[in-house]
Parts: structure tokens; sequence; C-alpha cells
């Protein structure tokens, strides 16, 4: 069997069950705007009586709670840790799993080379973060664009969706690049998901303190934030640029680590 689509096959269960969470985390919060904007109290003077460093932290501070989009920009927070863990284990499982389930002479036999076998799994990973994108950014649209009012949303999910596909594509690199270069592929997955955490607590404690704003570089959860993108300052060129840097670096390393391990039988 084609490899790609065997792993395309391995993961249609679990990227369904990602769909479906991102989907019901999309209704429901945005169902909660509606409880809101019904109470007959301003969301934005809720919001108010919370320390401002809480709101920063939070991403809150700056958005006009009052309408969808900017109800929709706090989510995106929690819609972008969804989608970078699924991608960091995604990318970390595809190239692991076949030590950890004992199935690598199943590739071994075949007449193929290490190359094509990681650019199959990297293309099947690929396919399944694009396929989770697009399921956010319809059932984002669709949703936001029901309680939506007057205001122009598309441009603006676009732009989220695009900063998030990014963001997706760096973790799931990363995940990989773990996977090739660890001895002790069973404990790839929790160590790229704890660096995934590590730089999103980082990113948090930067939005509380503008003194850390320096660190902002170092971490991908401040590069495509939907404060930027909604209130119109679109994407800084040199979080695209960094981002291009970490994705070539950790795709090359995947391919140069996956080719020199001594895999197990």
């Amino acid at each position: 069997m084609n490899i790609f689509i065997r792993e395309m096959k391995a993961n249609r269960k679990p990227l369904i069950l990602w769909c479906i969470a991102v989907i019901s985390m999309i209704g429901a919060s945005m169902g909660k705007f509606v409880v809101f904007s019904t109470s007959g109290q301003s969301i934005n003077d809720i919001m108010g009586i919370y320390p401002k460093s809480l709101l920063n932290m939070l991403g809150i501070s700056s958005f006009d709670l009052s309408k969808a989009i900017g109800f929709y920009g706090v989510l995106f927070l929690y819609l972008i840790l969804i989608s970078t863990v699924h991608a960091v284990m995604l990318g970390s499982n595809i190239i692991s799993k076949e030590e950890n389930d004992k199935t690598t002479e199943f590739l071994f036999v075949k007449p193929v080379s290490r190359n094509k076998i990681i650019t199959s799994k990297l293309l099947a990973a690929l396919l399944n973060i694009i396929i989770l994108n697009i399921v956010t950014l319809i059932s984002s649209y669709l949703v936001v664009n029901h309680f939506n009012e007057s205001d122009a949303i598309f441009g603006y999910i676009i732009m989220l969706m695009l900063g998030m596909f990014i963001l997706q594509l760096i973790f799931m690199c990363i995940g990989s690049f773990l996977a090739s270069s660890s001895k002790k592929p069973n404990n790839t997955t929790s160590t790229a998901t704890g660096i995934l955490l590590i730089t999103f607590m980082l990113s948090m404690i930067i939005n509380m303190n503008s003194k850390l704003e320096n660190l902002k570089y170092i971490t991908p959860f401040q590069y495509f934030k939907a404060e930027s993108i909604i209130l119109g300052y679109g994407i800084d060129a040199i979080f695209i640029i960094l981002s291009i840097i970490i994705i070539g670096v950790s795709l090359t390393g995947t391919y140069i680590f996956y080719k020199k391990r001594d895999l197990s039988l």
C-alpha cells in the first residue's frame, strides 16, 4: 500500500475527532456571545471589572467584545492552541510510530528510500493540518457571520487562518524534527507537546508584561496575534521570515537525522 495513503487512513479517525472538537468549540464559544449580548449589560463593561494584566494575558484587552469578530478574536487564542497541539503530535507520531508500534520492518522491506518514506509521511501530515485548517475556516466564518451585524469579517478570518496554518506548519515540523533526532521515540510526543506549552505560556507572560516584549521573537504564538490582525496592523514581515527559518531548519534536520538514525525493528 502507498505510504501516503496508509498514513492518511491511519490518521483518519483522529482527524475527524479533532475537527469535531474545533467545530464544537467554535459553536459553544460563540453561543456565549449570544448570551452576553442579550443579557442587557455590555460585555465590555463586564470585562472591565477584571484586572488589566489578566485581560492582557488572555489577549482580551484590545477587542471590542460587543462585536462578533472581537469575541472571536478571544476564541482564536484557544483555536491556535488546539490546532498546534494537533500539529505537533501529528508531526511527532507520524515519524516515531513505526518504532513505537514495531512496524519498521513493514517499511524497510519495500523498495523505497528513506527520503521517500519521510516525504510521504510529511505530505500526509501536511494534508491533515490543511483539512483541519479548512474545517476551522469554514466553521468560523459560518458561525461568526451568523452573529455578525455589519462588519466585513471574511478578510479577517482568512488572515487569522493563514497565521494559524503557519503555526501548524511550525509545530508539525518541530515535532517531526524531535522524533527524527531522538533516540527515545516513546518520549518525543510528550517532549514536543511540552515545548509547545512552554512557548504558549511564555507568550501569555509577554502579554502581561510589556518589558518582556523582546522575547516575542522566540515564541511563535506571538507571531500571528489576533489582536494585530483584527485591529488592522496585519502580519509583521519579520515573523514570516522567522517562521520560514524555523520550518526550513526543522525540515532539514528531520531528513538528516531520519536518514542517519538506526531504527529498531
